[in-house]
């Protein structure tokens, strides 16, 4: 006899959970300008290897947090993906410094990159539930999506989390940086041009009902 438990099943089927209806807005309803670029750190594998362990040395373990950011277009949910260099695809966000809380270093983040005007301006970041997390075991590893149990010290997490946006906003973009709205369709399980962490964005949002919203 197979040792399988039979668990209980909650027969509330309940669709009309309004704490998973997601409002997307139209791409239209954004307007999209540029400041000056951000400065990038030009190194191989190796230096960025040398640069974790040096960190990770004098700050324990790396955060980084990132966000899941969809806008609609041809009736059809897009995901917000920074470009860099014309060939690697990011989520917008970025590492947290020493004793940042996840979400007002992701609000830091975001405005970085994505907004501030010349005024110092910035918008009020809406950054909702954590979707998923993402560790590295070891400086030179993948990350997964889950930490493994003979791990007990990981050297890095990333966390992902969902950031609403409002029905219109301006977005301020470094020059050296692309934002693009990629199709939902294009990203699921497109490993090879977006990475592990991209690609399975689409699955975590799995549980959401999208409300595309008219202009």
């Amino acid at each position: 006899m197979d040792n399988e438990t039979i668990l209980p099943v909650n027969n509330n089927n309940n669709s009309t959970d309004h704490s998973h209806v997601l409002d997307i807005y139209p791409l239209s309803s954004y307007y999209f300008g540029s400041k000056e670029a951000l400065p990038f750190k030009d190194e191989t594998l190796a230096d960025r290897v040398q640069r974790m362990k040096s960190n990770y040395a004098a700050y324990g373990l790396r955060t980084c947090v990132e966000a899941v950011i969809l806008v609609e277009l041809f009736k059809h949910p897009h995901l917000l993906l920074l470009q860099v260099r014309n060939s690697i695809f990011k989520l917008p966000g970025g590492r947290l410094r020493p004793g940042e809380s996840n979400i007002e270093g992701l609000k830091r983040k975001l405005s970085s990159k994505l907004s501030v005007n010349e005024d110092g301006s910035r918008p009020d970041w809406e950054v909702g539930e954590c979707l998923g997390m993402w560790w590295r075991p070891d400086f030179e590893t993948l990350l997964y999506p889950y930490l493994p149990p003979n791990v007990k010290r990981p050297k890095e997490c990333t966390k992902l989390f969902l950031v609403k946006l409002p029905a219109s906003q301006k977005f301020i973009v470094p020059r050296n940086l692309k934002l693009l709205a990629v199709p939902m369709c294009q990203i699921h399980e497109n490993h090879k041009t977006y990475g592990p962490i991209i690609s399975g964005v689409p699955q975590l949002l799995s549980k959401f009902s999208f409300n595309i919203v008219e202009s």
